[in-house]
């Protein structure tokens, strides 16, 4: 047997150097493959030598970490280009949308409101530079003015400069969701002045405190202000009852203002420009849309013959403490009106001193029984049917018997024996009683046959001016007459009508018996000065030109004949023909009878009619109630101011001076 020998020990030496391969130091025998080594254990074994051969550390495999960082930066990317197609296509229409609320502001540009004027080309109505005091709520807030109260501080300086109330200022400036609020309306240049100083002051201020590493606190500067325009009456409260007056809209509130509104407004114009800090940018992105200006209107009013009949209206009323009065004069050729006067009035440049009964036109929007002045048109259906003449006999008693009723004059008298020119000189209501009478076989006919005249002058219509609120007055059909009714309405009770219908009766009758609807407007002016006259008025035959003229004659009788009720009405030179009224009055409130309306109505020259003046007090309640003594001389005083105004010749000619009486037996 094979001896066995002990193992060699291997004695530790230095640690050979591994090759190329990872092996030892010594080279490997050829086709020899290398035998494998164990590796050693990380940790020495138990018993080795701690300064033993030195182990190498093994790094852990950086592959999964870097795909779990490429799949973050992957998924960040596709959030950001998620997002960036969702703002840049599918909502960029929204987003561009906010930006462009957020940095442009687009305002309105008020056209220029259209003048009125009177028929010389006076300025009635028209406008003047002002501003809309705007603002920016949020530059109000704490991040954009840096104060945590800049509306308190902002709205404390505004109110009394703007004339509003803190607390309400304060609340239009504490919407920050908002960029645009109106804080006062059509202010004068002078209030923007105000404001503006003190913007600057504030300005100056903030930035010397930023300067100085405050905060820099500027509580005025989203105060802005839009250019516009603010309606003003030069002449005062003269024609303020045709004209109207301009709300706090800038849109017309009454009167012709109202009424012409779409003609005089214009097309209002828009701009749009970038803004930062309240303050405009020069951008390519702003634009502009012109205003159109509106249109000039040019009224048939005489402003000094307006001025007359304002004043002699005005100083009337004071003087009979009346409750109102009007005075309309008319071109009796034309139709057109040269005044219309209401007292009390009011100045449509301070509406917060007007009394609100004042703010209508009264001459036409009143209506009340006219008396006396009514009998014309009686008298005009009994000439014009045949049914009498000038120099028929009437005998009027003092008392007459009609219906239900006993009827009187005004006056107590004996039996009269009047023509039928005397009757309309004395203003019999009797006699017009007994002529009108004689329109028909019976009362029921004659009650038609005076209808059928007082529509074709006019009543129970409007004058055709188309003025807002106008009233076409009361006039009850025949049939509904009540058997009072049927004789009080020949002298002017029982039916009603306004100013401007009592002085169209009277141009009828002054212009040969057509009656021409009146006019406020002679023509238009529009943005590019082109004039275009208004429409010719209707006219209509109402009665002949001889009837006319024969009226005319006998309503000399009440002015020229010392018999007549109306001579306070003369006018040395001139031939005046004219009739006057005292009606019982309606009192509007209670709806019963209460005092007087007073009236006078004429045109002259009487040979060739140029002008026709309408005047009526409401309730007088000092000194005379009768037409004659407190309405012929305004009547008077108005009819020679327009006379020498309109430079109409004295008349060439003498009264007819037809009978106004007759002797019983002749």
């Amino acid at each position: 047997m094979p001896s066995k020998e002990p193992p060699r020990r291997r004695v530790p030496g230095p640690a050979r150097p591994r090759n190329a391969a990872g092996g030892s130091g010594r080279p490997r025998s050829a086709g020899r493959p290398d035998a494998r080594r164990p590796r050693p254990s990380s940790r020495p074994r138990q018993g080795a030598p701690r300064g033993g051969s030195r182990q190498s550390l093994r790094l852990g495999n950086p592959r999964p970490r870097l795909r779990l960082v490429s799949l973050c930066l992957t998924l960040v990317m596709i959030a950001f280009v998620v997002r960036l197609l969702q703002v840049q296509a599918v909502d960029a229409g929204e987003y561009t949308a906010k930006a462009e609320k957020n940095r442009y502001l687009e305002y309105t540009i008020a056209a220029e409101r259209g003048e009125i004027t009177d028929r010389s080309g006076i300025a009635l109505a028209t406008s003047v530079d002002a501003h809309d005091i705007t603002a920016d709520p949020k530059l109000f807030t704490p991040e954009e003015s840096n104060a945590p109260d800049a509306p308190q501080q902002a709205a404390a300086l505004l109110a009394p400069i703007l004339g509003k109330d803190a607390a309400e200022l304060t609340k239009q400036l504490s919407t920050p969701d908002s960029r645009y609020t109106v804080l006062a309306r059509r202010q004068t240049p002078q209030v923007w002045r105000q404001i503006k100083d003190l913007k600057s002051a504030f300005a100056e201020k903030a930035a010397a405190d930023k300067a100085r590493g405050g905060p820099g606190a500027n509580v005025l500067a989203g105060v802005l202000q839009e250019p516009t325009t603010t309606r003003v009456y030069p002449n005062g409260d003269l024609a303020a009852g045709i004209l109207g007056f301009v709300n706090a809209e800038g849109k017309g509130g009454g009167g012709l203002e109202a009424q012409l509104n779409s003609r005089l407004e214009g097309e209002d114009g828009t701009i749009r420009y970038a803004q930062a800090g309240g303050r405009p940018v020069p951008t390519a992105g702003s634009k502009e849309i012109p205003a159109v200006a509106g249109t000039d209107v040019e009224l048939t009013i005489d402003r000094d013959i307006q001025w007359a009949a304002q004043r002699a209206i005005a100083d009337q009323v004071k003087k009979s403490k009346a409750d109102r009065g009007y005075v309309i004069v008319q071109n009796t050729k034309t139709g057109e009106v040269l005044a219309m006067a209401n007292a009390p009035g009011y100045d449509p440049n301070d509406l917060s001193k007007a009394d609100a009964a004042t703010l209508g036109n009264p001459a036409l929007q009143d209506v009340y029984e006219p008396g006396s002045t009514s009998k014309v048109m009686s008298m005009a259906a009994v000439l014009e049917e045949g049914a009498a003449t000038p120099a028929t006999h009437v005998v009027v008693p003092n008392r007459l018997h009609r219906g239900d009723r006993q009827f009187q004059d005004d006056i107590d008298h004996p039996t009269w024996y009047l023509t039928l020119n005397g009757v309309l000189a004395k203003s019999s209501n009797i006699g017009t009683i007994l002529a009108t009478g004689q329109l028909g076989k019976t009362q029921p006919e004659a009650n038609k046959v005076l209808y059928s005249y007082l529509r074709k002058f006019g009543l129970g219509s409007t004058t055709g001016l188309g003025y807002p609120g106008e009233s076409p007055g009361i006039l009850a059909a025949p049939g509904d007459w009540s058997t009072s009714q049927q004789y009080t309405i020949p002298f002017g009770q029982g039916l009603s009508l306004n100013a401007m219908q009592a002085a169209s009766v009277y141009q009828t009758i002054a212009n040969g018996g057509v009656r021409i609807e009146p006019s406020l407007v002679r023509g238009t002016k529009d943005a590019d000065g082109r004039y275009s006259a208004a429409e010719e008025p209707k006219k209509t035959r109402v009665v002949s030109e001889k009837t006319a003229k024969t009226l005319a004659k006998m309503l000399e009788s009440v002015v020229d004949d010392q018999e007549g009720t109306g001579t306070k009405a003369h006018i040395e030179g001139y031939r005046v023909a004219g009739k006057t009224g005292t009606a019982n009055r309606v009192d509007p409130v209670r709806g019963v009878y209460k005092g007087y309306t007073a009236s006078f109505a004429g045109f002259a020259p009487a040979d060739d009619p140029q002008i026709t003046v309408y005047c009526a007090i409401q309730n007088p309640t000092q000194g005379s109630y009768f037409g004659g003594q407190i309405c012929g001389p305004i009547y008077k005083e108005v009819m020679e101011f327009a006379l020498k105004t309109l430079q109409t010749p004295p008349s060439g000619s003498d009264p007819a001076r037809l009978p106004v009486s007759f002797k019983p037996g002749e």
